[in-house]
């Protein structure tokens, strides 16, 4: 076997490639440079409500930029297209691309799907109107297509991502293995790490952590702060005055310090975040109660049976955590007594349950304040008043009047706040904190790989561009939301 580079026969590209991508930077500095100068051209207002520049110098500068960049994008689908047909003859990111092709094909449907309708589904089907929303949505669905294929179906590794595999301690991208087993990958493609595992493997498995943390911990903990904060804003008074209190009161705590306290060792062995995930779990519970009963209040011979089944599946799952066997059990002297074991739907690793609990906790009382502050703006609505007119309930005006009015504000922090728990977890990982030691998780894997970063910078830098790419695509993808609720 010979080392692979990194196109392999797609090598002639790589002048295109980087020549366009020179001249991308030299279009988009000039374009800066130009916008400092005296407009002498006639100007016109985008969809967005931006102002562009058209004609002259300015207006080529801009169809430069958009046509170098439509022609970036096609060079590197001509990359990922033919790596996956070719495999290990387009190089390391052809050997790469066509491992992924589980994911191209998931995307291409999400995409074509979603286009299709996009008329049809709301404020999902208008972000795709936006340039800036779809490139940060596909970046996002690349890293949970890529999550859910290897890390849950393991359907993109090459290698055991714990696998030490001899000779390949510290290899570089694309080493070949010395002996390789019938039907084993021949190939490290983004080499190996100080205890020869596979560095792609581990990057795959590790976005899996990702998916499963970031985003489930941040929806519980909106949930936790729309039930508190939606009351605290719509009543006010002491109610509003004891749970602010209570929010500063944690928000006065360094944010990264408090995580770091909640998921350290001797904080876990006393059972505190046990009988927090207690507590904080049950948010869903009451969120999903009221949100139905004060729905079809009016409609009891349909309400009842559907509380009894929506309680049930979600208490069921409830019960599953904090059971005896569950996972959320850290150690045998804290573990939570008389559950049976038939109540468990599934095992999560402690450390994993630990973590999710810590970042539900420190985001509540920032979407608290987020929930209560808009609440307090829009009860003095008309349609408010009018909804108070008709007799509607308290929580039905809360829950079907007011959130759905602050849903643009609240899904953009959703994404915010999904990449600043990426950002989170990364930085846990780093410090050892939390998840197992030999966890793939990309904190973990940037901090194995920093010891030797200025001989085999491979195995640091890999996890770090997928933090930095997750992240990037969130923020491009709330970026794109933004424009299109304030359109809405």
């Amino acid at each position: 076997m010979e080392q692979l580079t990194w196109t392999g026969s797609l090598a002639g590209l790589n002048i295109i490639f980087l020549g366009l991508c020179v001249m991308l930077a030299l279009a988009v500095a000039a374009q800066i440079v130009v916008s400092f100068l005296p407009a002498s051209e006639a100007q016109e207002i985008n969809p967005d409500g931006t102002v562009a520049r058209r004609g002259g110098v300015a207006g080529g500068l801009n169809r430069a930029v958009i046509l170098l960049f439509a022609l970036l994008i096609l060079v590197v689908l001509i990359y990922i297209v033919a790596g996956a047909f070719m495999g290990p003859q387009a190089g390391i990111f052809g050997g790469m691309s066509q491992q992924m092709l589980p994911v191209w094909i998931a995307l291409i449907l999400t995409f074509a799907v979603s286009i299709h309708f996009k008329r049809r589904l709301g404020l999902y089907g208008k972000l795709f109107d936006s340039t800036v929303g779809m490139i940060g949505f596909a970046i996002v669905m690349f890293w949970v297509f890529t999550g859910v294929f290897g890390g849950l179906f393991d359907l993109l590794v090459t290698h055991d991502s714990l696998s030490q595999t001899s000779g390949m301690k510290n290899k570089l991208p694309g080493t070949p293995l010395r002996s390789p087993d019938e039907g084993e990958y021949p190939w490290f493609l983004l080499g190996g790490d100080n205890l020869a595992r596979d560095v792609f493997s581990r990057l795959i498995k590790g976005s899996w952590v990702v998916v499963q943390i970031a985003p489930l911990a941040t929806l519980f903990a909106f949930m936790v702060g729309i039930t508190l904060g939606l009351p605290a804003g719509y009543y006010g008074g002491r109610l509003d005055t004891i749970l602010s209190f209570l929010a500063n009161l944690i928000l006065a705590f360094p944010v990264i310090l408090l995580f770091y306290l909640l998921v350290t060792p001797e904080i876990v062995l006393t059972g505190i975040p046990n009988y927090m995930a207690v507590f904080l779990f049950i948010f869903p519970l009451i969120f999903l109660a009221v949100l139905l009963n004060s729905r079809y209040y009016t409609q009891p011979s349909f309400r009842t049976p559907l509380l009894i089944v929506v309680l049930g599946v979600v208490g069921w799952l409830y019960l599953s955590l904090v059971s005896t066997d569950g996972a959320i059990v850290a150690t045998d002297t804290y573990r939570i007594p008389g559950l049976p074991s038939m109540i468990d739907l599934f095992d999560i690793d402690a450390g994993v349950l630990v973590v999710f609990v810590s970042v539900v906790f420190v985001n509540s009382p920032t979407v608290f304040r987020i929930v209560r502050g808009l609440a307090l703006d829009i009860k003095t609505r008309d349609y408010v008043a009018a909804a108070q007119t008709r007799g509607e309930g308290p929580w039905y005006i809360m829950l079907w009047e007011i959130l759905p009015n602050a849903r643009g504000p609240l899904i953009v922090d959703f994404c915010l706040r999904i990449g600043y728990t990426t950002i989170l977890l990364g930085t846990l990982g780093f410090f050892g904190l939390g998840l197992e030691s030999e966890s793939p998780d990309w904190g973990s894997t940037i901090n194995a790989g920093r010891r030797l970063l200025s001989l085999y910078p491979h195995a640091a830098i890999a996890p770090a561009l997928a933090l930095l790419s997750l992240v990037l695509g969130l923020n491009l993808l709330a970026d794109g939301l933004r424009e299109e609720s304030l359109r809405d």
